[in-house]
This record gives structure tokens, sequence and C-alpha cells, in this order.
């Protein structure tokens, strides 16, 4: 990761994501004024990785300027880039992201970025009666060019979905398989592990799990092939006990 210091780089921040305050990336992160940012800040230019590793996972809670949590999402990020025929990686980190935001009655965004705007991915929610979700994921990355003499791009792109994410209001939804959204043809997002809850998260704790379609395909699929197992040992028993049984009865008849 290459970091460029420079002055009033948050600011720049604000405009690009819409929202209130920014907040750190912990549960005890307290909402703040633009008046109270601190004017030492770096760019974060991301370095792309020929190969993929693991992202790492954090959280990221965003409240109102009330204090009162609205937002929570834990989840690794991975952007995903097609350069040269090839695809490149670069997990985001989340020690180095500031989240900004707002929360409203029934419209609610989360911007998870990198100082200096380098790389930047915003979730935009909306609630109908008692379910929220995900209308809009964008994404932008600026990484270092991934050969010598190449120029510097940006890949973006997002996903507009009727309903991404869903779960009931207080409640959380959770997927431990990938999640890999196409938001253009240069740049993909993988979120995984992923869990969120938005609009009302009481105390900051999730709310009960709503598992992923993937999840219980999963544990369907497993459940299968165990009853399949089982059935196969259990023919194999039975035949072997009506094989046995009829080797005696010829026994006896001689």
């Amino acid at each position: 990761m290459v970091r460029v210091y420079i002055g009033g780089c948050l600011f720049f921040l604000a405009a690009i994501c819409p929202g209130v305050h920014f907040q750190r990336n912990d549960s005890s992160a307290q909402a703040v004024s633009h008046s109270e940012l601190t004017f030492e800040a770096h760019i974060e230019q991301p370095v792309l990785q020929p190969s993929e590793a693991a992202p790492p996972i954090g959280t990221y809670m965003l409240k109102s300027p009330a204090g009162k949590p609205c937002i929570k999402v834990t989840m690794g990020a991975e952007y995903i880039v097609l350069e040269k025929k090839r695809s490149w990686y670069f997990n985001l980190e989340p020690s180095r992201v500031m989240s900004s935001g707002y929360c409203g009655e029934d419209a609610a965004v989360l911007c998870l970025t990198l100082l200096g705007n380098a790389a930047r991915l915003q979730f935009t929610f909306r609630k109908e009666k008692d379910i929220f979700f995900v209308t809009n994921l964008t994404a932008r990355v600026s990484p270092l060019p991934v050969c010598q003499g190449c120029a510097n791009k940006t890949y973006s792109g997002s996903v507009a979905h009727d309903k991404l994410f869903a779960a009931a209001d207080g409640q959380s939804f959770k997927c431990k398989s990938e999640n890999v959204l196409l938001t253009s043809s240069e740049l993909r997002i993988k979120l995984v592990p992923l869990q969120m809850q938005a609009f009302s998260v009481p105390k900051g704790q999730y709310g009960k799990e709503v598992e992923c379609w993937a999840d219980f395909n999963k544990w369907v699929i497993a459940i299968s092939i165990g009853a399949i197992v089982v059935t196969f040992f259990l023919i194999v028993v039975l035949t072997f006990l009506f094989i046995r049984d009829h080797h005696r009865h010829s026994y006896d008849r001689l």
C-alpha cells in the first residue's frame, strides 16, 4: 500500500460520499462533525495482487448524530479487477477505512472509503414496511498500474438490485458463502463472509439471523448426501440379512 500524506483530504471525502458524519471502524466510535475532523490524512493507493487471499473481516457501524446505531455490517471485501486479460486482487483493510453515510427513516447509506478515495464501497439501503434491503452497491478503486509503463486507471461500477441482502426489520442478513457481484466488465466485488443489519440495530447488536440461499442450499445438500449414505447403508445391511436368512432356510430344508 502506497501512502502519500496530504492535508484536508477528509473534506474531499465528505463531498463524494453522501452523509452527515464520519466514524471510526469500531463499536466505540461516536459521530463527529466536520469541524472536529483532523487535517492530517493520507492517500492509500491500492496495490493489485496477482494471487487471491482471504480478505480480512471488519465490522463497520454507523450511528445517527444522536448516537443511535442504524447500520452494522461485518464482512470481508475483495476487489477483483480484470486487466491485461487476467484477474488482479485487492482486499479492503478495515483499519484503513473511513466510514461515513447517513440514516433516514426509510433510506440509509454506508460508504467505506480509503482516505483520498483511492478505493470506495458504498451500500444504499431502503426499508419497505418491515423489510430492509440493499438497493444499490457502488464500487470504485484507483490502484497503482499493474505494469511498468501502464497508465493510471480507475475501475468502477455498480449493482442495482430490487431487494439485495433482504431481512426483516430487527433481524440481520447473514451469509457465510461467497457473494460475488459483477459491477462492470472490469470490476467484481466479493463479500465473504457477510452479515448486515440496517435501520433498527438495538444496542448495536445483531438480531435474529436470516440465512442466505447459498448457505441454506449447502445445508440441504449436506442433509441430502447424509440421507443417501444412510439409505445406502441400510440397503446393504438389509440385503446382507436377507441373503443370510435365505441361506439359513436352505440349510434347514437340507
